[in-house]
């Protein structure tokens, strides 16, 4: 297949899921447009190192992510020091500020368990929820609804 029926192929099955998934991270339509293109491209242009160990949109939204992160580090590095960090809706982005950081260890010291352990191996291992699951015993699904809980109570607190 060549490179451009390869592009078009996983364009379309995948696009919406990645563009979604983006924009949990982003929250903004034109940056999330720009970043899910650049996955698609990374995607093809790369497509030799794609192992096959999970699917191809799991491949994609891994790409996406890093994308994310490179693009939030990027605009944080650039501004003065003394403008002020904008609110920041996702969790893990806030992990990337000190003061947010500090705040979300604080809160997940003191969280029970297995919350306090699942959203470790998530946020900090980058372990998948299949691996989570193995790990407890448990499923994939009960790992990521372990994990939203999680987040949802970090999320209250912070509130």
């Amino acid at each position: 297949m060549d490179l451009e029926n390869s592009f078009e192929k996983i364009y379309r099955a995948y696009f919406m899921e990645v563009y979604s998934y983006v924009m949990t991270f982003v929250k903004d339509s034109e940056q999330a447009q720009e970043i899910t293109q650049e996955t698609f491209y990374r995607a093809v242009r790369n497509q030799n190192s794609y192992r096959r160990e999970a699917s191809e949109c799991t491949w994609l939204c891994a790409i996406a992510k890093n994308l994310c992160m490179d693009s939030f580090r990027k605009r944080h590095k650039n501004e003065s020091l003394d403008q002020e960090i904008p609110a920041i809706g996702n969790i893990e982005n806030m992990m990337l500020d000190k003061e947010s950081s500090l705040q979300i260890h604080q809160i997940l010291h003191s969280m029970e368990e297995p919350y306090k352990e699942v959203f470790s191996l998530r946020v900090f291992g980058e372990l998948s929820f299949q691996n989570i699951g193995l790990i407890f015993g448990k499923s994939e699904n009960w790992a990521r609804v372990t994990y939203h809980r999680a987040r949802l109570k970090i999320q209250e607190k912070i509130l």
